[in-house]
C-alpha cells in the first residue's frame, strides 16, 4: 500500500509496538501510545527505565501498528491494515516541543479531558520524558 495509507493507519491507532535492542543486544519490544506530527512520531514515558536506557544506547527503533484485524471464521485468513516504521529516536528536551507533543497525544487519546491539560503539564512536565521518532522508512499492508 502507498505511504499515505500507512500514515492513515498510524493516525487511527491508539498505540504501536516499538522494537529496539536492550543493553545485552537482545530484542526488546513495548507497546506505546504514539501520535504522528508530519514525519515524526511522539511518545511520553518515565525519565528512567529499560526503554530509555535502550534508546539512549541505540536510537534505532522499529514500530508496528495494526489498525484493524478481523479473523475470518469461515476462511483460513485474517483481514487487516498495518503500518511499519523504521526510524531514529531522540529525547525531546526543548520545553515548547515537549508541550506540543504532549498536547497532540492528549488531543488524540483523551480529548474530553483537554480543559485540564495546561494544569497537568505545568505540574508534571519536568518529570515527564518525551521522545521523537523520525520516520526513516514506512511500509504498509492491507488484506481486505
Amino acid at each position: 500500500m502507498p505511504a499515505e495509507f500507512g500514515l492513515e493507519v498510524i493516525d487511527r491507532c491508539s498505540y504501536g509496538v516499538a522494537a529496539m535492542t536492550d543493553a545485552d543486544g537482545a530484542p526488546y519490544a513495548v507497546a506505546l501510545n504514539l501520535v504522528r506530527d508530519g514525519s515524526a512520531l511522539y511518545f511520553h514515558c518515565a525519565m528512567e527505565g529499560k526503554k530509555t536506557d535502550a534508546l539512549r544506547r541505540d536510537p534505532r527503533v522499529h514500530v508496528f501498528f495494526v489498525a484493524s484485524e478481523q479473523p475470518q471464521r469461515d476462511r483460513f485468513t485474517t483481514l487487516y491494515e498495518s503500518a511499519a516504521v523504521s526510524g531514529t529516536a531522540r529525547e525531546v528536551t526543548e520545553e515548547a516541543e515537549k508541550t506540543r507533543a504532549l498536547r497532540l497525544l492528549c488531543e488524540k487519546l483523551t480529548p474530553d479531558n483537554m480543559p485540564a491539560f495546561d494544569a497537568a503539564v505545568e505540574k508534571s512536565l519536568v518529570r515527564t520524558a518525551v521522545w521523537r521518532i523520525d520516520i526513516g522508512e514506512l511500509t504498509a499492508k492491507r488484506k481486505a
